[in-house]
C-alpha cells in the first residue's frame, strides 16, 4: 500500500474508533509492520499540523488518538453546551502526583505520604479514569495498588511517563552532582 493510501486508511481507521489505538493494531489493520505504522502516523500528524487541520493525531506511548485540534476546543464546548467539568482540588492534584511519581502505591501509602484519609481523592480519581488499580500488593491484606492511566496522559498532554518534569529533590540532587 502506498504512502498517501495507509495515511489515507490511518486516518479513516482512528476517526472511526475514537480512541487510542496501538501501533501493533494499526500494523495489522494496514498490513504492514509497526514501524510502518507509526511513521504513518507521524506523517498524518505533521501534515495536519502543516496544513492547520481542525484534528490532531496525539501520540501517547505506542498509542495513537485523533484529536480535535486544541485552538478549537472553545468552540467545541460552546457547541456541546457541556458545563466544563469541575478542576481537580489542591488534594485531588496531590493525591494524583503522588500516584504519578511513585506507581504502583497503595492508598495507605498516599495516606501516609499526605498525613489525612485520601478516600475521597482517590475515588474522585478513579471515577475521572485517571487512575486504576493496577493489582494487589503481595503483603498482609493484599492492599490494591493504583497507577496512572492513559486517560491521565492525554489529560496532561504527555506521551508516555517520562515526560513528567522532575522533582524538587531531583533537581537539587542534579544541581549538587555538578558541584565539587
Amino acid at each position: 500500500m502506498e504512502q498517501t493510501n495507509r495515511e489515507s486508511a490511518l486516518e479513516a481507521i482512528l476517526f472511526a474508533l475514537g480512541e487510542p489505538v496501538e501501533e501493533e493494531r494499526l500494523a495489522q489493520a494496514l498490513a504492514c509492520t509497526p514501524q510502518e505504522a507509526a511513521e504513518a502516523c507521524q506523517a498524518l500528524a505533521q501534515r495536519y499540523v502543516q496544513t492547520g487541520a481542525g484534528l490532531r493525531l496525539l501520540r501517547m506511548e505506542h498509542r495513537w488518538q485523533m484529536v480535535s485540534a486544541p485552538q478549537y476546543g472553545e468552540r467545541i464546548q460552546t457547541l456541546l453546551a457541556r458545563k466544563k467539568p469541575d478542576k481537580l482540588s489542591p488534594a485531588a492534584l496531590e493525591t494524583l502526583a503522588l500516584v504519578a511519581y511513585f506507581q504502583p502505591v497503595t492508598r495507605a501509602y498516599l495516606d501516609q505520604a499526605r498525613g489525612v484519609d485520601c478516600s475521597h481523592s482517590l475515588a474522585l480519581l478513579l471515577d475521572r479514569e485517571l487512575v486504576a488499580p493496577c493489582g494487589h500488593l503481595d503483603a498482609p491484606g493484599h492492599p490494591l495498588l493504583y497507577k496512572t492511566t492513559p486517560v491521565f496522559l492525554r489529560v496532561f498532554g504527555l506521551t508516555d511517563l517520562e515526560d513528567l518534569p522532575p522533582l524538587p529533590e531531583e533537581q537539587a540532587q542534579d544541581g549538587e552532582e555538578g558541584t565539587p
